[in-house]
């Protein structure tokens, strides 16, 4: 099906994004082979270089952290400044790609998204052994009463692990809609975002979130037997991770996990090309962009193959929970999604995998001028409101 016209301004301002954002990465590796022969003179390109990356992150919101390439070797010892440079430049065009991101969320709610109702809410922080604390926000729908308990969905953030949070007008204005409309606990975990902090920091946090949540539950007024786990692209990676060590771990009963146009192979393994390629995104572009996604999340290559960070590589899929799985058409996830839910039917796990058509891989936030984003949006709520049955 074609794109829907709908994403064709926005689908120009990403190819001009991702084609800045190479030219960049080419001009910060360039600095850094200078800097290796060049000392003190050579900081001030380098630095100059990674400052340029960031300047197209408005492009899209998930694109990139607005670092550019790495050095392949240290600056030579004559100058600490000429070491630490590059890395405060980096940490500095992260901040901005970040302000920038933050920027471009709150645009699009006001012209394409749709608002969240006024909900009462309440923010915890959940301690996590070994690990940062993570802080948990719920909300509550209208009408909730407090000597009843109601289902609750733990749900994760997208961003490409990178960016994002709960404090997003998108993200927030979903959960608010979210937990109105199928009467539910939204449960948003802030978790710790990358390369400050590497997986598995935030499997970690989601697990200690999921424990908090089913040992508090009454108090918050939840019920422990109606749990289930959410996640959007990066967020359903760490969902569905999560799923999984809690089946090794601690065995809570969780009803059904839905998971929105998520990453379950950080290996690239799964990657559709096809789809980036119907869009006229070179297929180089596309993949030196995700592999830099996997790069910022993960300590070392290596660490693709663990299951936790690559859920689709676990060695069994079996006793995990029925699962949703939302893709989208002109994305290159959707096989992701797809060979996922393709595995947990082969284990004997109840899944079922939409994809919609004529849509990019960030649809669901477009309610406001998208019919497949309303679409989308309704069966969500269905889902969501699914662990209201007995």
């Amino acid at each position: 099906m074609p794109l829907d016209p709908f994403f064709s301004e926005r689908l120009r301002v990403h190819r001009r994004y991702l084609i800045q954002r190479n030219v960049d990465a080419f001009r910060a590796r360039v600095a850094g082979w200078l800097g290796v022969f060049g000392g003190a003179g050579a900081a001030e390109a380098t630095g100059t270089a990674v400052q340029a990356s960031g300047k197209a992150t408005g492009a899209r919101g998930e694109a990139g952290d607005g670092v550019g390439g790495r050095s392949p070797g240290a600056a030579p010892a004559a100058s600490a400044q000429v070491r630490r440079a590059p890395q405060q430049d980096r940490a500095r065009a992260r901040a901005r790609h970040r302000r920038a991101a933050l920027a471009w969320d709150r645009t699009e709610l006001a012209t394409v998204g749709t608002p969240g109702p006024d909900l009462r809410i309440v923010d915890h922080k959940v301690p996590v052994a070994g690990y940062p604390a993570v802080r948990v926000r719920l909300y509550y729908p209208d009408g909730a009463d407090a000597e009843k308990l109601l289902p609750a969905w733990l749900t994760f953030f997208g961003g490409a692990f990178r960016q994002g949070g709960i404090d997003y007008p998108t993200t927030d204005a979903a959960c608010r809609r979210r937990a109105a409309e199928a009467g539910v606990v939204m449960v948003a975990v802030d978790y710790a975002l990358a390369p400050e902090h590497r997986f598995p920091t935030q499997v970690e946090q989601a697990h200690a979130a999921l424990m908090w949540l089913h040992e508090n539950a009454p108090s918050l007024g939840v019920d422990r037997e109606r749990l289930g786990i959410a996640g959007t692209s990066a967020g359903g990676c760490i969902a569905a991770a999560l799923t999984l060590a809690n089946r090794e771990r601690s065995a809570l009963p969780i009803r059904l996990q839905l998971l929105e146009v998520p990453v379950t192979d950080l290996t690239g393994a799964h990657i559709d090309l096809a789809a980036t390629r119907a869009l006229g995104i070179p297929s180089f572009l596309a993949m030196r962009e995700l592999r830099s996604i996997a790069g910022t999340y993960l300590p070392r290559k290596a660490d693709g193959r663990n299951e936790l960070a690559s859920p689709l590589r676990a060695a069994s899929h079996a006793g995990l929970p029925e699962a949703v799985i939302l893709t989208a058409e002109y994305d290159p996830l959707r096989r992701d999604g797809a060979e996922y839910g393709a595995r947990l039917r082969a284990a004997g796990v109840a899944a079922t995998v939409v994809r919609y058509q004529g849509v990019s891989h960030d649809a669901a936030i477009y309610t406001g001028a998208l019919s497949a984003a309303r679409e989308w949006h309704r069966q969500v709520v269905g889902v969501l409101a699914r662990l209201h049955e007995a």
